[in-house]
């Protein structure tokens, strides 16, 4: 009998680990050693969705350079505001600043995923979902802050959908996962396809 296929998650992402590890997967976890700022500064401005499927393709080749038996997973997200990515908040200063230029607007999410063996891609996926932001009060935003503090960092675009974040929206247009930052359905029908899970 042959020996399953190991499957690694190229990630340091705790929630993407979350959705794989509570859908029944087995994996390991490997951060790539990606410079997502070179790639980001040589990709430019002119497409947040080519920017995530080149992000989600570099961290899973990097990985799956240095395993050539697994299959490597890697996923990236950029939040798409008036046709011009946005990096993840680097201050609480800056996550309130942002947060107040969506309010009462609408911005996408641009999420890829991709799978390599021996580093060249043999899959890949990208979604797109709307995200509209509510009126919400100064006074709102004060606390939602404050009960994130620095976990507000951690996120593109300042908001933990699954947690209190949900809050700051009036309304949403995409695939629940993908907006979590992994396009889970397709990865798991691709993982079927591959004989690496049960059909």
């Amino acid at each position: 009998m042959t020996a399953p296929v190991p499957l690694i998650l190229a990630s340091g992402s705790a929630i993407r680990a979350q959705l794989l590890a509570r859908a029944g997967l087995s994996f390991s976890i490997l951060r790539p050693d990606v410079d997502e700022a070179e790639l980001k500064s040589r990709f430019g401005q002119s497409s947040p969705a080519g920017l995530a499927a080149t992000l989600a393709e570099a961290k899973a080749s990097a990985v799956s350079r240095t395993h050539p038996d697994a299959l490597v997973i890697g996923a990236d997200q950029v939040l798409n505001f008036a046709g011009q990515p946005h990096d993840k908040p680097s201050s609480i200063a800056e996550a309130r600043a942002q947060l107040i230029r969506f309010r009462g607007k609408t911005h996408a999410l641009e999420t890829a995923v991709c799978c390599c063996r021996s580093g060249r891609p043999v899959w890949s996926h990208a979604m797109h979902a709307d995200l509209t932001m509510r009126e919400f009060t100064d006074a709102f935003l004060d606390s939602y802050l404050e009960s994130l503090g620095e976990d507000v960092l951690t996120s593109v675009g300042g908001y933990k959908l699954e947690e209190r974040g949900i809050q700051l929206f009036s309304g949403i247009e995409g695939d629940y996962f993908g907006i979590l930052g992994l396009p889970l359905l397709p990865l798991l029908a691709f993982l079927r396809n591959e004989g690496l899970i049960a059909p």
